[in-house]
């Protein structure tokens, strides 16, 4: 059984025992590949540098909306390095508004033009922002592959992410007992549309609530949304760790 870690930040020196660790991790519990995300410059640098180093793992460059204010320009040398696979995290957060929001909407704007300029995917982060984001991406267009990473939606949302082509990312969150609407949109998402993440050092999933996440851990995920569509976790990995070497473009 394959399982796909599709968005981690395992240069994290968090990460439980450190980096080597946590990928050593992985690869014992059945994770193929994971992609390394960056934020801003120097995660965008870290994500590069362990891609390059595992062959299991892929790196994206980007500019996260609580960074947006150092300006897209820091990041667009790199994206031509070994190992990436993509654009972002790049998006709008108007819960914790780090950034000012027009200085977010540019920003994002920004990064969809760069996905276009090297056909590369998207990855997205956006939180209390939805419309704004739906905006953005109607007035620039979708990127060819177009990831909504860590869900936290409802159905509607869900829906409103598929009608536009993109695919949906779950992470532990979708394991936790209040989060309703969350396990609605997982039983609406086709299989073929969806991924499955950690997002860690955060947001581990039940059983590990509270404590540091870490790639391996991405099994907790697809075992409960497995539970929650009534099919064998085998289906549900195997098909998220196929679209997301599919949208990824992984081979």
């Amino acid at each position: 059984m394959e399982l796909f870690d599709s968005h981690c930040h395992v240069y994290d020196d968090r990460m439980p025992d450190g980096p080597p660790a946590a990928l050593d991790a992985a690869r014992a519990a059945g994770v193929t590949g994971m992609v390394a995300v960056g934020c801003d410059r120097p995660t965008s640098e870290a994500s590069i540098a362990v891609a390059q180093t595992n062959d299991d793992v892929w790196a994206t460059v980007g500019l996260h909306p609580h960074d947006a204010d150092q300006g897209v320009d820091t990041i667009v040398d790199l994206i031509g390095a070994p190992g990436v696979v993509a654009i972002g995290e790049a998006g709008l957060d108007y819960y914790y508004d780090n950034s000012p929001r027009d200085t977010q909407r540019t920003a994002f704007a920004a990064q969809i033009q760069l996905a276009h300029e090297h056909d590369l995917p998207l990855v997205i982060h956006t939180r209390d922002a939805w419309d704004d984001t739906f905006d953005v991406l109607d007035a620039e267009g979708m990127p060819n592959g177009t990831i909504f990473h860590c869900f936290t939606g409802s159905p509607d949302e869900a829906q409103r992410c598929l009608d536009r082509g993109a695919h949906v990312s779950f992470s532990g969150i979708v394991t936790f007992k209040t989060a309703t609407d969350l396990q609605a949109a997982a039983r609406l998402v086709p299989l073929d549309r969806m991924l499955i993440e950690t997002d860690a050092p955060y947001l581990a999933p039940v059983p590990h609530r509270g404590k540091t996440n870490q790639p391996a851990y991405v099994a907790h995920t697809a075992q409960f949304i497995a539970d929650l569509r009534d099919v064998r976790i085998a289906e549900v990995a195997e098909a998220t760790a196929r679209n997301a070497r599919q949208v990824f473009r992984l081979g």
